[in-house]
C-alpha cells in the first residue's frame, strides 16, 4: 500500500506541471516521501510492538517477534523523519518538507496514539495521512496547493476505508484479540458493508471531479474502473445481505488495482496533455 500511495505522487507531478517535470525533480519528491514513509512506519511499529504481537497479520514484524530492540526502531524512525524533511527541503521546497512532516506527525501522533485504540472510525480520519503523497507531489512541482490537489486527496481519503475495511473484514479476529475497534470487529457484517458500499461512492464520485483538468481519455478510465469497483462492492453488499459466504479479501486486492489504473491513467492523460472534457 505504501508503494502504491507512493506511485500515486508520479501522476500528481504531471498532472502539475501539464506532462513536463523535471525526471530529477519526481525522483527526489520519491526518495524523500519513501523516507517519510519509511520514518512514519517505523515509529508506528514502536508504538503498536504491544499489539502486533497478538495479531496473526502482524505477529512477524521484528518488534513483535523482539528481534530489534525499541530503542533501535525509535531512533530508526525519527532519523528517517528528520532525513526526509531536510531531504525535501533541499530538493524541492519547503511547503513539500512540512507536508511531509506534517503527514508524519498526524500518521504518529494522532492516528496510531490516538484514534487506532479508541474509535472504530480510526481509519477514515488517520487516512488522511496516506492521501499527503499527492499533496506532497503537486507542491513540489507548483509551490503551492490548488483545487486538483485536493481532489486527489479526496479520491485517496475515500478510498482508504472500504480497501481497509475490506482487509479487516478477513481478520477481524485479530483487531478483537488486540482490542482495536475497527468497525469490522465492533460492527455487522452488513453494517461494514454499508459503509464500504458509500465510499465506494464517493471515490468514484470524486474521480469524476477531475474532468475540468482531464482529458477524455482518464475519464473514460475513470468512468469504467469506478464501475468494476463499485460492481464489487456492491456484489459484497449483497452477499452479506444474503447470508452467502463472501471474501473480502478479493475488494482488497482488487481496490489496489483501481487506484493504480485510475492514476496510471491520469499520469498518461497529463503527458499527452489531451482537450479537457469540459
Amino acid at each position: 500500500m505504501i508503494e502504491l500511495l507512493l506511485v500515486t505522487t508520479i501522476p500528481a507531478m504531471l498532472l502539475a506541471g501539464r506532462g513536463t517535470v523535471d525526471p530529477v525533480l519526481i525522483f527526489n519528491t520519491l526518495i524523500g516521501g519513501m523516507f517519510a514513509a519509511g520514518g512514519a512506519n517505523a515509529l508506528n511499529c514502536v508504538a503498536d510492538a504491544d499489539i502486533d504481537k497478538v495479531m496473526k497479520r502482524t505477529e512477524r514484524r521484528p518488534l513483535a517477534r523482539d528481534t530489534v530492540p525499541r530503542s533501535h526502531a525509535l531512533v530508526f524512525g525519527l532519523a528517517l523523519s528528520v532525513i526526509s524533511f531536510f531531504y525535501l527541503w533541499w530538493t524541492t521546497n519547503l511547503l513539500s518538507a512540512h507536508l511531509a512532516g506534517l503527514t508524519i506527525a498526524f500518521y504518529v501522533l494522532i492516528y496510531t496514539l490516538v484514534l487506532k485504540r479508541r474509535t472504530s472510525q480510526n481509519v477514515v480520519w488517520g487516512g488522511a495521512a496516506g492521501c499527503m503523497p499527492v499533496m506532497i507531489g503537486w507542491s513540489a512541482v507548483t509551490g503551492t496547493i490548488e483545487w486538483p490537489a485536493l481532489v486527489m486527496f479526496l479520491v485517496i481519503f475515500f478510498w482508504t476505508p472500504p480497501h481497509t475495511w475490506a482487509l479487516a473484514m478477513k481478520y477481524k479476529d485479530d483487531y478483537v484479540a488486540a482490542g482495536v475497534p475497527m468497525l469490522p470487529a465492533v460492527a455487522t457484517e452488513r453494517r461494514v458493508t454499508v459503509h464500504i458500499l458509500v465510499y465506494t461512492w464517493l471515490t468514484v464520485l470524486s474521480t469524476l471531479a477531475l474532468a475540468p483538468v482531464t482529458g477524455w481519455l482518464y475519464n473514460s478510465v475513470a468512468l469504467l474502473a469506478g464501475a468494476w469497483f463499485l460492481i464489487m462492492a456492491h456484489q459484497l453488499y449483497t452477499g452479506v445481505r444474503r447470508g452467502e459466504p463472501v471474501k473480502p479479501l478479493r475488494l482488497f486486492l482488487q481496490s489496489n488495482n483501481y487506484l493504480a489504473v485510475v492514476f496510471l491513467a491520469l499520469a498518461i492523460d497529463s503527458v499527452l496533455d489531451l482537450p479537457t472534457v469540459l
